[in-house]
């Protein structure tokens, strides 16, 4: 597995559990960075299913939220599946007015996403 600055990235069985580490996502490059390196996970040929623990995530701008909405579209593009989880009551409020919910499969917890498999 590659090293990541904006990721920690963690095998658990068959699912590739990604861990997204910065706090506050809304600096131009910072989330250039992390769609690249998301997109390298998902490039894995052993990546067909993907959590994204938003366990640290206090902040997430809607160039981050774009980004998203391109991963999940190469995830679908791979016939692979992606869940989201730990999201913070105020981001997961954005993900509700932007009826993101509805887009992603959005789990309370890390152990709640892999059993959704």
């Amino acid at each position: 597995m590659n090293e990541f600055r904006q990721l920690k990235v963690e095998e658990v069985g068959d699912v590739t559990v990604v861990h997204l580490r910065e706090h506050w996502i809304s600096n131009t490059l910072a989330i250039e960075e992390l769609g690249k390196e998301l997109y390298q996970v998902v490039a894995q040929e052993n990546c067909n299913k993907l959590v994204l623990d938003f366990s640290s995530v206090e902040f997430l701008s809607s160039a981050a939220l774009g980004k998203l909405i391109s991963l999940n579209g190469k995830v679908k593009a791979r016939k692979a599946a992606m869940k989201l989880c730990n999201i913070q009551p105020p981001v997961l409020e954005v993900f509700f007015v932007c009826n993101l919910n509805r887009l992603f499969d959005i789990r309370p917890d890390a152990a709640g996403a892999l059993a959704s498999f």
